[in-house]
């Protein structure tokens, strides 16, 4: 069973400053109570849409993250936003950490073309990880950002944004990945070539669990689990688990897809799944039962619920429908947004549809 659902954004918020629309770049989403949130990937911005009575999402806010956390380069540079999750009054943003290949262009010398393709490079804003005070307006029933604001669960505490210490080109998670066995070896590999590429994330209590894009190692996809706790000067730095580390790694055998989103449903989490690489290829929703509260796991792909494939381009649209956002509707049912989406997607001049699908009886 699959349905459609509209996305209306407003005309006014809609471009970047190089002209491309929010909504042929979306790549996470986020449901609270009514609202929508979705990132597109070449911004420093997050979308907030509103659940309408004919079940479309409008009202578009755009939230400049510039003003609640410090952006290393301002918004000189794209986050690159992969990932969004909530937890308590908090959500979380987390940017792809990953190194980009320049394309090449045809219209330019073969010389030039392959001058481009070994040109690597980062974006300064992606080694992010942040949180932000969110609360529910009670007579709006919007859920709104906030730099500072009292935390309604417990009088007398501040909710504060706040961000993993960082700067223009690491993270304090990227420097202790660094030394990983596993993973060390594709940090200076670009995301679209099977590098280092965060691509989801959801929270479970105090647990941030990661997606990676990549690298798939052998077939394996790898989501990364750590603990975040704020220092003195208002920072935040790795907590260290259980194993001694600042963070747990699983492996789970996707079949050589990697990882496009996370969602948390109880102590279930849903995985949107597709190729690492950039090409195309299957993309699926899996269901990895009772994730929390284990050490490090290697789950077997008979050990995963393979829920249901999800639409994308191929033929003459291949490139384009790609599902990059996964949000939870009810127990059934789950949105999915998509990047580069195709000409019959849109509607209009500013409005896309996104699928609705479901993924249990």
């Amino acid at each position: 069973m699959k349905e459609k659902v509209i996305l209306q954004f407003d005309s006014k918020l809609s471009l970047n400053p190089e002209g491309k629309h929010v909504r042929d770049g979306l790549s996470a989403a986020l449901c609270t109570g009514n609202n929508l949130w979705v990132s597109c990937d070449e911004r420093t911005t997050i979308e907030r849409l509103t659940r309408q009575p004919d079940g479309s999402y409008a009202r578009h806010r755009s939230f400049n993250l510039e003003d609640y956390i410090d952006l290393p380069a301002k918004g000189e540079s794209e986050i690159d936003i992969e990932g969004m999750g909530i937890a308590g009054s908090y959500l979380w943003i987390m940017g792809s950490h990953s190194l980009k290949r320049s394309k090449p262009k045809r219209h330019q010398s073969i010389a030039k073309q392959m001058k481009r393709l070994a040109r690597v490079k980062s974006d300064p804003n992606r080694y992010l990880l942040a949180r932000i005070p969110i609360l529910q307006d009670k007579e709006t029933g919007d859920y709104t950002l906030h730099k500072e604001a009292d935390d309604p669960d417990e009088p007398g505490h501040t909710l504060r944004a706040a961000q993993l210490h960082g700067d223009t080109q690491s993270s304090i998670l990227t420097e202790v990945l660094a030394r990983d066995e596993h993973i060390a070896p594709f940090m200076n590999i670009p995301g679209k070539d099977n590098g280092f590429d965060v691509e989801g994330l959801a929270i479970h209590g105090k647990r941030i669990f990661i997606g990676l894009r990549g690298p798939v190692l052998r077939g394996w996809a790898i989501v990364l689990e750590v603990e975040a706790e704020e220092d003195e000067e208002g920072e935040l730095h790795l907590k260290k688990l259980e194993n001694g580390k600042p963070y747990k790694k699983h492996f789970l055998n996707l079949r050589g897809k990697g990882i496009r989103e996370l969602r948390f449903f109880g102590e279930d989490l849903y995985l949107l799944a597709g190729p690492t690489m950039d090409l195309d290829g299957v993309i699926a929703i899996y269901r990895w039962p009772n994730a929390v509260g284990e050490p490090e796991q290697m789950v077997h792909h008979n050990e995963l619920d393979r829920l249901r494939e999800v639409p994308h381009g191929t033929g003459k649209d291949t490139s384009k429908d790609k599902a990059e956002g996964l949000a939870l509707l009810d127990e059934h049912h789950v949105l999915v947004v998509f990047d580069s989406p195709m000409d019959e997607r849109k509607q209009g001049e500013h409005a896309v549809w996104a699928d609705v699908l479901r993924v249990a009886e």
